[in-house]
């Protein structure tokens, strides 16, 4: 048990040397890390998300091209090209299921012959192309409603992006193993501390 203890702490040890950022001092004796990491502030001016979420609302994947997220905009194009191909073509089996039910029922034989197919097949039977038009009009109504929820995701996402872009993902992470006392239960300890962030 006491060995498997040893191990656990010397990994944990590794682990906690390995995590922290080589510092060095300057001639004014400040401790100043090594690597030059661009602040929080110059990442926010950059990427700002009320610009990504104007730009996104107005033309679709400008906001993601403001996030330097290119690879999304085939995406964004193929989710919405998708939408407004289906529904212009629902639109168009419905004006013509609406037009073959108008001839088909109005009781005048004389112009049957102004129904397209395949609706002319069932000239006899209005009612099942009064059913045909009804489901394509529901079509529309998806096809409309699809459209208009990839065009939010399509702004969320930019927003999302653009609020991440500045996010402090640097490697000054640590974690630590602390003695401790736990008032809950009354007794000392070791607690695993994980500090995201430089320590002021």
């Amino acid at each position: 048990m006491r060995s498997l203890l040893l191990i656990i702490v010397s990994c944990l040890m590794a682990f906690y040397s390995h995590a922290q950022q080589t510092l060095i001092v300057d001639t004014v004796g400040k401790i100043v890390p090594q690597k030059n990491v661009k602040s929080i502030s110059d990442t926010a001016k950059k990427y700002n998300p009320r610009i990504a979420i104007v730009r996104s609302a107005m033309v679709p994947g400008w906001g993601q091209a403001t996030n330097k997220k290119y690879w999304k905009i085939p995406l964004v194009y193929g989710a919405l090209g998708t939408t407004g191909y289906l529904f212009f073509r629902n639109l168009k089996q419905y004006k013509e299921a609406k037009s073959a039910f108008q001839l088909a029922s109005d009781a005048d034989p004389s112009n049957d012959y102004l129904i397209k197919e395949p609706y002319y097949s069932v000239r006899a039977q209005p009612e099942r192309i009064r059913s045909f038009r009804n489901e394509v009009r529901q079509n529309v109504d998806y096809s409309v409603l699809f459209f208009i929820v990839f065009w939010g995701l399509n702004v969320a996402d930019a927003a999302v992006d653009a609020h991440l872009k500045t996010f402090d993902v640097n490697d000054d992470l640590s974690l630590q193993l602390k003695p401790g006392y736990s008032p809950l239960a009354n007794t000392n300890g070791l607690s695993l501390v994980l500090n995201i962030g430089r320590t002021k």
